[in-house]
């Protein structure tokens, strides 16, 4: 090896071999440089161990070694130990005296010249030293590309080997022009060459790099845990929360049935003991409690009452009839009034006769008002753009975006196309030069103005620059003719791998992630030309200039037409599947889907309407048999037309009941029927409708789809039931006060509502015929006061519910939230006018339809008169009026739900719901997929399944820092990165922390930062980068200038260009470099020239001396699931957050979703702010209307519980929380108020006023809330219930998903949850803790007289409607 020393294997330059000079095969001693020049020039180039000695170069090749520097040294300039390497390296390459010790020339090739010149050597390098090399450039970042250095000198190698290979391999343009191998062994007579290589952490300056280029020397950063897993209590696999929750319903559950044992035994033992004691007594007229209490609901706690009293009035309860030691009448006679609900009644029923007199001019003033308000037409406008519809125009990434739009420009718009294949991989010769034609089209293709793609896309590089298109055709310049059917397979994996040789015009790298997707890997390595799908993106200029938006959204059109023509026959053509976006196409379809929900919307309101006009006021007849009724007894009768003698007798028969040939249709089919009226009911919901549009319209308040859709279905859920409780009021009123009315005022169908228990019936066998009195005779009302008084009942439940649901609805008028607030405001508008015209023209309405009844005109056409039936009856009239629901609700739903068995099973099992609920609330997801918003066929859903798929790249986020000076210098320490000066907490040194922590901070990319960049372009040693002319330094030398006549900027700095920042330029020079830097290009010799990376990064003040605010660019690691993308968020604001406090910056993160998402940082708070509010509002109004706090309190936690079993079923039915479900939960909490509110109305109505603590008050609160049951149930459940179930069955058949899942399911869930919670929990709980009730006052003398006077009995618990009540 001695004998090597000093000699040379290659020396001086032999001509080219294509286009760079190649060095001659040399075998000599090492020579001195030509001159002191040359001598100079290698010092320079090389250092100073050159200074002296021989060497085996030339100054032609240190000349050419220098030029080769040049684009590499701005890479790496901001890590000295991997630039010095790197120099180093090929400096001993070239000129080392002691080239022969580890260089050997293994092949020779003859040049242009005819020249013998090196083709291919072995280059001997010790591993310590190639591993120490690779280490201290691996990590260094060129961050104006959000990559690394290793890409472009390395190829992106992983390993010393692979990095040593990439610098070897002969590259005639951008590499070697030769061919150097790297042996991994050294034979006998050579050395490998292994100085002590430079470690990026070492102390000296010509070594230590920054933190950014080198982790080994960044501090340590505590563990912060991703978004969405913080630590949270756990009791093994449940939460906290779930396990007290659980223990304590257990517990609760144990409890009860323990009790309820208990209390049992202790009931028989008292039992027995009281009969063992009136049986020595010889007291067998007494009853024990058990047979009198004849299983009433609290006859437990009765029992105990009974055995206290002395027998003296046992004795006394004996004379005065049965139920008077329960409810003494004297104790009851002055029942308690409610001085807000008396007023309330007096004026209902001052309105109801004044709209039942004078209809027609009720029709024309309210009309007249609505007509107005309908005038707000004109100002109508839909709101369908995304941003200004889900985003508050106050919200924090709102303020950003717009903040981002005006200072860096709007973000691009893109036109993104995934190619895939029939069968097997999309790469393929014949899917390749199909593809390229493609592309060929789309870059021709001219919009109806004449704009193609040159004339909207992206230049990085300027207007006279390439459009950035990220394709597979970049790699081949978008031309397959050098390549032929295998060649293309190998320049694809070179590409692919070593992406820096394969730039495309717009001159970035292009990673096979933004071009490929479903690469399969094999070994350990990935297969790029398998991938199974080719991915193309087309950038497209944004701006807010309307013109220059216009004009890319014209092409866009033109492309979507095009790309959707294509996706229709590339099947055929080339067997490839097409799926694309454009940045026209996702608004465009989502309103597409739209206008294809109006069919099914529409359908399903039809259906609703249909139901509620053919239902409406049936069985109110007491005269007539239904239709079904009818053709069932026609079917019995018909045979005995067939049988002589047996149907014919002197004696008179109903004619109702003789056999006929033809069945008799009953009159209810044509007179009593309330189609019209029901008919009208539902144009008054669409009028209320139409109004809040015109009105809202006016104050510039848009509509939105949700509204369009949603506001109909809320307003005819809440009117439908307003309309049911007023006609099934008014056919009591007619029972009882019309032509037809029974003889008493009370009959067994009606227990006085006033009183807590009812009279027998006057015509009763048991009763005796003095007490037939004038109290019996039937009282004939006229039709207007009958209406009046059923205003009079009906309007105060009427008003509550919807003085309730309007401030339920208006308060959600405080969500910010466009789509949240607009929905409110107008459902708010719509409920309060239906109200007014249900109780104006509706009521007018109901006059004229009444008195075309008892005109036996025909409904449909009142022209038409049927004459009278006429009927003898032997006995008069007597029925109980109640429909076929009522009559179930009366003999078996209201006795078994108050028995007190039953009332406990209910608390159990809606505890058990309350628990389930709560605990699947906790894992409710956020979001809203997008695809569910698009019709189920759109080419959209094809292309978010694909981006899903093959995309594997986040989007990019912009951290944006404003409020600072950056022309000094703490500034720019509290920005910078590659300095060793800069602020270990700086924005660069943060962001590149977080990076190393991509799963808390869903960063993967290093950040490009403007001011390393701009720093870095001053640097005297890139010399193509910034220069000033030699002859006048105030003048910056353009790009095409020549090198003679300019200089480096700062070559003759004082002090000069270094890493401590020293010297770099402050104040007004700062601002004079950076305009300059700003329009620099970004060319191969200058890589940091700011125009091409940085050109958008910077916004400087009107007055040009100051940065006003500045961003700094890097990627989020693939977001594949809306819980990525809201993570994200919240892990960029928390990073921005830190930044802002730890360097006093302001910094804000920004990402184009990142405004969509907003929302989901803020929709939990929001939903508990509204439905709060809400429950507030409810819990408010109905203490104040129903006149008890205790009552109203539990209506208000019965409509809570509604909502929270609402959100159980969501988790488990997938249904994410967002805007849409927000808009559901605040219906579902006006819809359960008008569940509970007349049912809790009508029972606070009927109650005598016993205090809660009275021994016989259990079983006045059982009567009172079966005579709500009676009353109101019915109506409610066919005026909410059935009609809302109808209409949800009709929308199950939608083909869109956003209508199955947020409105079929959480509707079809609201309705079942609001059914059962208001008739069937709500009774249970007001039967147990229910206030004390107001009597109706009218009815008040009329209790008085009959309550003292006739015996008494439980009504809700007789056993059939028809039967009277047996004596003891």
């Amino acid at each position: 090896m001695s004998s090597r020393s000093g000699h040379c294997a290659m020396l001086g330059s032999c001509g080219p071999s294509a286009i760079k000079d190649l060095p001659c095969p040399y075998d000599g001693p090492a020579v001195e440089p030509e001159d002191a020049e040359a001598r100079a020039l290698l010092v320079d180039v090389c250092g100073p161990e050159y200074a002296q000695g021989p060497v085996c170069c030339t100054s032609d090749q240190v000349e050419a070694l220098r030029e080769n520097f040049e684009p590499v040294e701005a890479l790496l300039s901001s890590c000295p130990a991997c630039r010095n390497n790197f120099r180093s390296f090929f400096c001993t390459f070239t000129c080392s005296p002691d080239q022969a010790t580890f260089l050997n020339v293994t092949r020779t090739q003859t040049t242009q010249t005819g020249e013998t010149a090196v083709k291919s050597l072995d280059f001997h390098v010790g591993q310590p030293f190639a591993e120490g090399f690779f280490d201290s450039c691996k990590n260094v970042q060129f961050d104006s590309a959000n990559s690394y250095a290793m890409e472009f000198i390395g190829g992106g190698a992983k390993n010393y080997s692979a990095f040593l290979k990439y610098m070897g391999d002969e590259k005639p343009l951008l590499g070697s022009p030769f061919q150097m191998d790297f042996p991994s062994q050294t034979p006998p007579e050579l050395s490998a060459l292994n100085p002590p290589p430079r470690n990026c952490y070492d102390n000296d300056l010509a070594s230590r790099c920054t933190c950014i280029d080198c982790p080994s020397i960044c501090p340590t950063w505590p563990d912060v845990p991703a978004p969405g897993s913080e630590p949270t209590c756990h009791v093994g696999a449940v939460s906290c929360l779930s396990f007290i929750l659980i223990l304590a319903y257990s517990l609760a559950v144990f409890g009860f049935f323990l009790g309820y044992v208990v209390q049992n035994t202790l009931r028989r033992r008292r039992e027995q003991t009281y009969e063992r004691v009136a049986l020595s007594h010889e007291t067998n007229s007494i009853s024990s409690p058990r047979s009198q209490s004849r299983a009433l609901v609290g006859a437990a706690s009765l029992a105990q009452y009974l055995d206290d009293e002395s027998s003296g009035t046992q004795f006394e309860s004996r004379h005065l009839g049965r139920g008077a030691s329960l409810v003494d009448p004297i104790e009851t006679a002055q029942p308690r009034q409610y001085p807000l609900n008396n007023l309330l009644r007096r004026a209902f029923y001052r309105l109801g006769l004044a709209t039942a007199s004078a209809p027609w001019l009720t029709f024309s003033v309210v009309f007249l008002f609505m007509g107005l308000l309908n005038v707000g037409w004109k100002y109508f406008a839909i709101e369908t753009e995304p941003v200004r519809l889900w985003v508050s125009p106050t919200s924090e990434s709102r303020i950003q975006k717009d903040y981002f739009d005006q200072n860096f420009g709007p973000f691009y718009r893109t036109e993104q196309i995934f190619v895939t294949s029939e069968s097997g991989p999309v790469l393929s010769w014949d899917h390749l030069q199909y593809w390229f034609n493609v592309e060929a089209e789309i870059r021709d293709l001219e919009s109806p103005n004449g704009y193609t793609l040159d004339d909207v896309c992206f230049k990085p590089a300027g207007p006279r620059g390439a459009c950035v298109v990220q394709s597979v055709g970049g790699w081949f310049d978008n031309d397959l003719e050098p390549y032929n059917e295998t060649s293309w397979r190998s320049h694809l994996e070179l590409c692919a791998q070593q992406p820096v040789e394969c730039r495309p015009d717009y001159e970035q790298p292009l990673a096979p992630q933004y071009v490929l997707g479903g690469v399969p890997e094999k070994d350990g390595s990935k297969e790029f030309s398998a991938a199974e799908a080719m991915v193309i993106t087309y950038v497209v200029d944004d701006s807010l200039d309307p013109v220059l938006q216009a004009k890319a959204m014209e092409w866009e059109e033109v492309v979507r037409a095009y790309l959707v023509d294509l996706s229709a026959r590339s099947v055929s053509e080339a067997g490839l599947r097409i799926a694309f976006s454009t940045g026209v196409s996702l608004e465009e379809e989502i309103n597409k889907s739209a206008n294809m929900d109006v069919r099914i919307v529409v359908l399903s309101y039809l259906a609703m309407f249909f139901y509620v006009s053919l239902t409406l006021g049936s069985g109110s007849s007491r005269e007539d048999q239904g239709l079904g009724s009818s053709l069932v007894q026609w079917a019995r009768n018909f045979p005995l037309l067939f049988k002589r003698g047996e149907h014919s007798s002197a004696v008179s028969i109903d004619s109702s009941t003789a056999p006929r040939f033809f069945p008799r249709i009953p009159r209810t089919l044509f007179i009593e029927s309330k189609f019209v009226l029901g008919l009208f009911g539902i144009l008054l919901v669409i009028l209320s409708v139409s109004s809040s549009v015109g009105f809202f319209s006016f104050i510039g308040v848009k509509v939105t789809l949700i509204i369009a859709e949603v506001i109909p279905f809320l307003v005819l859920a809440v009117g439908v039931d307003n309309v049911f409780i007023l006609v099934h009021e008014l056919d009591r009123q007619n029972l009882l006060h019309g032509p037809n009315a029974a003889a008493t005022t009370d009959g067994p169908g009606f227990a006085t509502p006033i009183s807590p228990t009812s009279h027998r019936s006057p015509f009763d066998s048991t009763q005796d015929d003095a007490d037939v009195d004038t109290a019996s005779v039937p009282l004939y009302l006229a039709a207007e006061e009958r209406i009046a008084r059923t205003v009079a009942k009906m309007g105060p439940s009427i008003l509550l519910s919807t003085i309730t649901e309007t401030v339920a609805f208006a308060l959600g008028a405080l969500v910010p939230m466009p789509a949240v607030r607009n929905f409110a405001l107008y459902a708010a508008g719509s409920v309060l006018l239906n109200a007014i015209l249900q109780v104006t023209v509706f009521i007018s309405a109901l006059s004229l339809d009444l008195k075309r009844v008892e005109a036996s005109r025909v409904d449909c056409f009142p022209c038409i008169r049927l004459p009278p039936r006429i009927a003898l009856l032997e006995a008069p009239a007597y029925g109980s009026g109640l429909g076929r629901i009522a009559r179930f609700i009366r003999r078996h739903y209201a006795p078994f739900l108050l028995k007190p068995v039953v009332k406990g099973v209910v608390f159990v099992i809606f505890g058990g719901v309350f628990v389930a609920s709560v605990i699947s609330i906790q894992h409710i997801e956020l979001g809203l997929d997008q695809r569910l918003a698009l019709p189920s066929e759109s080419y959209l859903v094809a292309y978010f399944d694909n981006l899903d798929k093959y995309l594997d790249v986040g989007p990019p986020v912009y951290f944006v820092a404003r409020d600072a000076d950056m022309t000094q210098r703490q500034w720019q320490q509290a920005l910078c990165g590659r300095f060793t000066s800069c602020e270990d907490f700086s924005v660069a040194n943060r962001l590149e922390a977080e990076r190393k922590r991509p799963e808390s901070s869903f960063i993967s990319e290093p950040t490009a930062s403007w001011i390393d960049n701009f720093f870095a372009w001053l640097n005297p040693t890139e010399e193509s980068c910034c220069r000033v002319r030699k002859a006048d330094p105030s003048v910056f030398c353009s790009e095409r200038e020549s090198s003679r006549m300019c200089q480096p900027c700062y070559l003759d700095k004082e002090p000069a260009w270094n890493i401590t920042m020293a010297g770099l330029p402050e104040g007004e020079e700062f601002m004079w470099y950076l305009k300059q830097w700003l329009i620099s290009p970004t060319t191969e010799d200058c890589p940091v020239g700011g125009r091409a990376s940085f050109g958008n990064a910077i916004s400087i003040s009107e007055d040009g001396r100051g940065v006003t605010a500045s961003h700094f660019r890097t990627f989020h690691s693939p977001l594949k699931t809306q819980a990525d993308m809201i993570n994200a968020f919240a892990a960029a604001h928390r990073v921005a957050d830190d930044i802002s406090r730890e360097t006093g910056v302001q910094v804000f993160p920004y990402s184009l979703p990142y405004v969509f998402f907003d929302q989901y940082a803020h929709i939990v708070g929001i939903t508990q702010e509204v439905l709060g509010l809400g429950l507030g509002a409810v819990l408010i109004v109905t203490a104040l209307m129903l006149g008890s706090w205790r009552t109203g309190t539990i209506v208000t936690a019965v409509v809570a519980l509604t909502v929270v079993t609402v959100m159980g079923v969501m988790s488990v039915w997938g249904i994410s929380l967002n805007a849409i479900s927000l808009v559901n939960l605040v219906i579902s909490l006006g819809i359960a108020v008008e569940f509970c509110a007349h049912i809790a109305r009508a029972f606070m109505s009927a109650g005598s006023g016993l205090p809660m603590d009275h021994p016989a008050g259990q079983k006045e609160r059982d009567e009172r809330m079966w005579t709500a049951l009676v009353d109101v149930g019915p109506s409610v459940l066919s005026g909410i219930t059935f009609t809302k179930l109808i209409g949800m069955s009709v929308l199950a058949l939608t083909r869109s998903r956003l209508l199955e899942i947020y409105y079929f399911r959480m509707w079809l869930t609201l309705i079942i949850s609001g059914a059962l919670h208001g008739l069937v929990l709500l009774p249970v709980i007001l039967s147990v803790a229910g206030g004390p009730g107001f009597p109706q006052q009218e009815a008040d003398e009329e209790w008085m007289s009959t309550a003292i006077r006739n015996d008494y009995e439980y009504a809700p618990f007789l056993a059939d409607d028809d039967d009277s009540i047996a004596s003891d």
